[in-house]
C-alpha cells in the first residue's frame, strides 16, 4: 500500500475551529506498519464516522501542542483505540504541555487517559524515533504554546512533513528541505500576518525553500475560508512554480511512486459492523 494521508479536518484557529466552518480533525497516516492520528481536535470522531473508520486500528496519537483545535478529541480517540479502555494497546505521543503541561497550559490529556495505551511518550524537537513503525523526526516550531513541534514522516517514498503551527523564519523552513509533500499551517491570507502562524507571504517563502513536489495548505483561518483558500494556493503555486493545492477535509493523499490525490465522500453510516462489540468491551 502506499503511504496514506486522510485530512480529517483543514480548518484551524478560534474562529474556524468555534463555527467549525472547516472541521479540524487533523490527519491519519496509513501505511503498512500501522495507522496514526496526528493533532484530533474538533471534528475528528465525526469525519471518521463518515468514513466508516474503525478506531481500534488507530495504533498511535499525536498530539503536537495544546491548542483544542489539535488536542480536543484526543480522549476520545484514545479510548476508541484502546477499544474504550478494556485493551492495553497503542501508543500516546505528545509535547510537554500536553502530557505534563506548561505555565498556563495543560495538561489536556487526562491521567486516565494516560494509564490506558500501552505507552506515552513525551516528544520534543531533535527527537528521532519510530511512530508505529514509521521513521519520525520531530522539528521545532515558534508558536504560543512554546512547547510545540512539527514533523518528518519517512514514508518510504520521500518525506511527508507537518510543519504544525508556527511564525516565519528560514531557520525554521530549512529543516524541511528535502520533503516531497508539505503540509502547511496558512491561517491568514496574503500578507496578512498575526503573531505565531503564517500567513500566504509566508506560505510562499517557505516553499520557495524547501521546494516540495507538492504543498497543501491547511489550518485555513477565517479569512483564508471569506477569501477563498483555492486562491490563496494558486497565488503561491504561480509565485513558486511548486504544487500547491488548498486541503480539502476528507482529502485523501497516496504517496507512493506517484503522488495522487483524492476525495472521500462523507456518508453516515445507518450501521458499521465495528459497532458490534463483543459484550465485555461496552
Amino acid at each position: 500500500m502506499a503511504f496514506r494521508v486522510i485530512l480529517l479536518g483543514t480548518g484551524g484557529g478560534r474562529h474556524t475551529t468555534m463555527f467549525q466552518a472547516r472541521s479540524t480533525g487533523g490527519y491519519l497516516l496509513m501505511s503498512d506498519t500501522g495507522t496514526v492520528h496526528v493533532d484530533p481536535g474538533p471534528g475528528a470522531l465525526t469525519n471518521m464516522c463518515q468514513m466508516s473508520y474503525d478506531l481500534r486500528k488507530t495504533d498511535a496519537v499525536v498530539v503536537s501542542h495544546c491548542h483544542p483545535d489539535h488536542y480536543s478529541d484526543a480522549p476520545c480517540v484514545i479510548e476508541g483505540m484502546t477499544y474504550g479502555g478494556w485493551v492495553k494497546r497503542g501508543a500516546v505521543y505528545g509535547t510537554k504541555s500536553v502530557m505534563e503541561g506548561e505555565g498556563r497550559l495543560g495538561p489536556c490529556l487526562s491521567p486516565y487517559h494516560l494509564g490506558i495505551p500501552e505507552s506515552t511518550h513525551i516528544i520534543k524537537a531533535g527527537d528521532k524515533l519510530e511512530i508505529a513503525g514509521i521513521p519520525t523526526e520531530i522539528t521545532r516550531a515558534d508558536h504560543s504554546d512554546p512547547c510545540n513541534v512539527g514533523f518528518r514522516f519517512d514514508t518510504g517514498n520521500g518525506i511527508f512533513s507537518y510543519v504544525s503551527d508556527t511564525a516565519y523564519s528560514d531557520g525554521i523552513a530549512d529543516q524541511y528541505k528535502g520533503s516531497r509533500v508539505l503540509l502547511l499551517p496558512v491561517t491568514t491570507p496574503f500578507d496578512w500576518r498575526i503573531k505565531f502562524h503564517l500567513c500566504t507571504a509566508d506560505a510562499i517563502k517557505f516553499i520557495e525553500r524547501v521546494k516540495p513536489e507538492l504543498a497543501v495548505f491547511i489550518h485555513l483561518g477565517i479569512v483564508v475560508l471569506k477569501q477563498g483558500a483555492e486562491a490563496q494556493a494558486k497565488l503561491a503555486e504561480e509565485a513558486t512554480g511548486c504544487r500547491v493545492v488548498a486541503g480539502r477535509d476528507m482529502m485523501q493523499i497516496d504517496i507512493g511512486k506517484d503522488i495522487a490525490i483524492s476525495d472521500i465522500e462523507p456518508r453516515k453510516p445507518e450501521w458499521n459492523d465495528a459497532w458490534e462489540l463483543k459484550e465485555s468491551y461496552q
